[in-house]
């Protein structure tokens, strides 16, 4: 269950999904914020950069592990959505095509 079961029983929460696009938007975010002392002058202080640098790979490790989730683990949701076969109505196995109807003159 997601965050411990705090979030529900229906809860089906997109952490890959999150992952990439938070890191991405952190990673944009850093470079905003990294080019006021860059290009303007403004807050040139060492704690400043670093600040921006733990940011910035904050966002890359956003973004890696959230692709690699995408990738490589599952979710419940894609569970439900699996291919299911219909049974014949007296449960004597798979359903067949209808028999197609011929006219006989």
């Amino acid at each position: 269950m997601a965050l411990g079961g705090l979030a529900g029983i229906n809860c089906h929460c997109q952490w890959g999904l999150t992952g990439l696009l938070g890191g991405i938007v952190i990673m944009l975010a850093a470079g905003v914020f990294t080019a006021l002392p860059v290009f303007f002058g403004w807050f040139c202080y060492q704690w400043y950069y670093a600040l921006c640098w733990f940011w910035f790979l904050l966002g890359v490790a956003m973004t890696v592990f959230g692709a690699f989730y995408e990738c490589f683990c599952f979710s419940p949701v894609y569970k439900s959505v699996q291919a299911r076969e219909w049974a014949e109505e007296d449960g004597s196995g798979p359903a067949s095509a209808p028999t197609p109807y011929i006219m006989i003159q």
